[in-house]
């Protein structure tokens, strides 16, 4: 069974033993002071659970976890015989300690534990004995009834508090699983792109300081092909900081969204992008949103890095359950010539990795089509 937190349990041991001295004490006061007529055994019995109870409350957490549940048989026990053997004067006490008997039960153990104890007080006031018999039978049914359904309840809550925690551990994973592959996708995009412009400006500006000393017109030529080269590596860390911003789709169908990163991307690059949404509007879950605009603004971003191409083409169309998205340019395409789907590329390790990944998450089919100087087209079919 799972327990509840450490102190709380701990808190809960302690009020229990206090109570079960405080009902012990009671009882052998009232042996003691109301009972004219003592039974010297019964006297005795009271006197030895009061000192035992004493003792729980002294070495409460060592007893209750060595010998948690035959304390609780001796509580059980303790209880049958004051209400089969108790003097009238004492017969009050009974529901009482019957209570703090259930209480025990419920908080310290589990639906086991309190069925036993239920059904061991039912079965005894069922037998024919003097005492207690018409007088409590109905409270032992009923409560013993109420504590076997909470006990129940409890453990049925507890399991759901259990597979929610479980659930709240796999989504941290995953969480910082995503956090690390998002910072190992930013290093690398940041190692191949602005940090590579920026060691090629340095060594640029090496060869200036040269050439200004040995000949002044080459100089300025070279000064001439550094501003260019500055102008360039101020596009590429706008596209850069373009990547990092947040992706906003609240409230927003996601063509509106993708016409959104198409005109931010149209209007920082310069590269006109024609556009196709489809008829009608519709959105999806907000997490295959975000990956799904991410690879949009990715597959752009890659135009505007390596294709050297001047028109771009982007369109979005829902077909049954299925989302359609293609992003198809007139540049030099890739190296390697063909179409391939997501197995291939992976097989082949041909393509853009991020891309790659955020399909593979999204469950989505890929495909690549590469036209060696004359452009490249990226197809998604994405299950919504």
């Amino acid at each position: 069974m799972q327990f509840p937190p450490k102190i709380e349990r701990e808190q809960w041991v302690y009020y229990l033993s206090v109570s079960r001295l405080a009902l012990a004490g009671s009882c052998l006061l009232a042996q003691l002071v109301l009972v004219h007529h003592r039974n010297p055994v019964v006297t005795l019995a009271l006197v030895l659970f009061v000192a035992l109870s004493a003792l729980v409350v002294k070495r409460r957490e060592d007893i209750h976890r060595r010998f948690g549940k035959f304390a609780l048989f001796l509580d059980t026990l303790f209880f049958m015989l004051l209400a089969r053997y108790g003097e009238i004067e004492t017969l009050w006490l009974a529901p009482a300690f019957y209570l703090y008997l259930l209480t025990a039960a419920v908080s310290l153990f589990g639906p086991r534990e309190v069925a036993v104890v239920a059904a061991a007080c039912v079965l005894f006031f069922a037998t024919a004995h003097p005492g207690a018999q018409f007088v409590l039978r109905e409270t032992i049914l009923v409560g013993g009834a109420f504590a076997c359904a909470y006990s129940l309840q409890k453990r049925r809550l507890e399991r759901q508090l259990q597979d929610m925690q479980a659930q709240v551990e796999q989504a941290r994973d995953l969480a910082k699983t995503a956090r690390e592959a998002e910072c190992q996708r930013i290093a690398a995009d940041f190692h191949d792109g602005p940090l590579q412009s920026v060691i090629s400006f340095q060594m640029r500006l090496e060869i200036l300081r040269k050439l200004l000393n040995r000949d002044l017109n080459s100089g300025k030529q070279e000064l001439e092909q550094l501003i260019e080269m500055a102008k360039g590596q101020v596009r590429e860390m706008r596209s850069f900081v373009r990547e990092m911003r947040p992706l906003d789709v609240d409230g927003a169908s996601l063509t509106a969204a993708t016409r959104k990163v198409v005109d931010e991307f149209q209007k920082e690059s310069g590269i006109p992008v024609t556009f196709v949404g489809g008829d009608r509007v519709f959105s999806a879950a907000p997490e295959t949103c975000t990956d799904l605009l991410q690879m949009v603004r990715e597959a752009l971003s890659n135009v505007q890095k390596h294709s050297k191409a001047t028109r771009v083409a982007v369109a979005l169309e829902r077909v049954g359950q299925v989302l359609e998205v293609s992003v198809d340019d007139n540049g030099v395409g890739f190296p390697f010539s063909g179409t391939f789907s997501l197995d291939e590329l992976e097989l082949l390790r041909l393509g853009p990795v991020s891309l790659k990944r955020r399909a593979r998450s999204l469950g989505a089919d890929l495909q690549l089509e590469s036209r060696p100087g004359r452009g490249a087209g990226l197809k998604l079919k994405v299950p919504i």
